[in-house]
């Protein structure tokens, strides 16, 4: 057999594409891996390697800092580069191929570019990407801050929001809030970071959705004075219940005069006006809706020096107080003294199951106990189960849902203060039974 013979004679001209060819390839090499390697770095990551001196990390740290002022110039000297080189190496082949040169330039394309020019360098810079990063940082802001690059990158971004209106690329935020917790996940896995940093991490991604409402001392758990008391008798209140503070109150709950401060009242006994109505020594109080973020309330007691404000609910009433020992609780968890007497607020029972606090939110039953209880217009365990139930509990009542069975253990008044939930058994197959649950005897339909 004779050996495939060329369609063309290899001149001087086809020389001159080849060693573009090559240097195109060459080029999209480098690209692939500076693009890789530097979105890839973080801010945090840009700023420590500046800190520490290395070669090419101040460019490296602008260029993380404003993506949206390269990136679009940057694609498109890579899209460039890419359909030049395509283009040269379907030419070249059709020369010297003839017929088979689109078979031939398909093949060179496809196999030798997704290997050479895009696989390995994005796997080499996935490996090295500090070193990657650093070494393009600066040849990628020289070739980015070329002016007719930046020019015509922005006339076709601008025909491009012609054809697709819109706000175009904005700052932030590049990593959503479950990145950020899949990210503290496999930092806890890996042991880079300790299981308690990585709860911190959730609380404070958690603190920005919260609201008052679900950090408040509700209305009934309120410790509070009447305006026409003594102030010996408030004293007693405040030793007997160890707050520094407490609200007082004019015709009601409703009512909420202002605060009784404890030093304010130990000044006064040293003076000797322990007779003296507490309402000589009432202070202003802050009042906030409940709907209120809780990141908000926190700057504004750091900046205007207040530790407790009242909640008000929609129609103008007291729903609760605040402070901000709640709002660190949020963050940190339970914060509790040496001299306090608190329940349990989750309680494993022997046999299975756990016993919690009705005030326990749904959202922290969820979280500690690896339940699906579902939400609504309720905050708390107690809601949820005066929700099933549609009427006011009496102890040993049991609801059902997501799985779970709740009961009521404890009720003080009107208030359910104890809750027991048990994991249900799965249902059998073909049991088409109906269960009604009411005063906690379980009845078939």
């Amino acid at each position: 057999m004779s050996a495939p013979v060329l369609a063309a004679e290899f001149t001087v001209v086809d020389l001159w594409m080849a060693v573009a060819i090559v240097l195109l390839v060459i080029f999209a090499c480098l690209t692939a891996v500076a693009e890789t390697a530097i979105m890839r770095v973080s801010r945090s990551k840009a700023a420590g390697l500046a800190e520490s001196g290395r070669r090419g990390a101040p460019a490296l740290t602008e260029l993380v800092e404003s993506p949206d002022r390269w990136i679009n110039a940057f694609l498109l000297v890579v899209l460039v580069t890419q359909l030049v080189q395509s283009t040269l190496t379907g030419v070249l082949a059709n020369r010297l191929f003839g017929g088979l040169g689109v078979a031939v330039g398909t093949v060179f394309n496809v196999g030798v570019m997704f290997v050479v020019a895009e696989a390995a360098p994005k796997t080499w810079a996935i490996q090295n990407t500090e070193r990657a990063a650093l070494a393009s940082a600066g040849p990628v802001r020289l070739l980015v801050r070329f002016w007719p690059l930046r020019i015509i990158a922005r006339a076709l971004i601008g025909v491009t929001n012609v054809i697709l209106p819109g706000k175009g690329l904005k700052e932030g935020p590049f990593v959503s809030e479950e990145e950020l917790l899949a990210v503290a996940a496999e930092a806890a896995e890996a042991e880079t970071i300790e299981p308690e940093e990585r709860r911190l991490i959730e609380s404070i991604i958690e603190f920005g959705d919260t609201v008052v409402r679900e950090v408040m001392v509700p209305r009934p758990d309120m410790v509070t004075v009447s305006h026409d008391f003594r102030v010996a008798d408030v004293m007693e209140v405040v030793l007997l219940n160890g707050y520094s503070r407490v609200p007082v109150l004019g015709e009601g709950i409703d009512d909420v005069v202002g605060l009784v401060f404890a030093k304010d009242l130990m000044r006064a006994e040293r003076d000797g006006r322990e007779d003296e109505p507490v309402a000589n020594l009432v202070r202003q109080a802050r009042a906030v809706p409940e709907t209120k973020p809780v990141a908000e309330l926190l700057r504004e007691m750091q900046t205007e020096h207040f530790h407790m404000a009242i909640v008000i609910d929609e129609y103008g009433g007291t729903a609760g107080l605040v402070t901000l020992e709640d709002l660190i609780e949020e963050l940190v968890g339970e914060i509790v003294d040496e001299f306090d007497t608190e329940d349990a607020r989750i309680e494993p029972v022997p046999g299975g199951g756990v016993r919690v606090s009705g005030s326990l939110s749904i959202d922290d039953a969820n979280d500690v106990l690896g339940y699906d209880l579902p939400e609504g217009d309720f905050d708390t365990v107690s809601g949820l189960v005066l929700a099933e139930l549609g009427r006011l509990a009496v102890v040993g009542d049991v609801a059902e849902c997501e799985g779970v069975k709740l009961t009521v253990e404890r009720v003080q008044g009107r208030r359910i203060m104890r809750v027991l939930i048990e994991q249900l058994e799965p249902a059998e197959e073909g049991d088409e039974r109906t269960d009604v649950v009411a005063n906690g005897q379980r009845s078939e339909a």
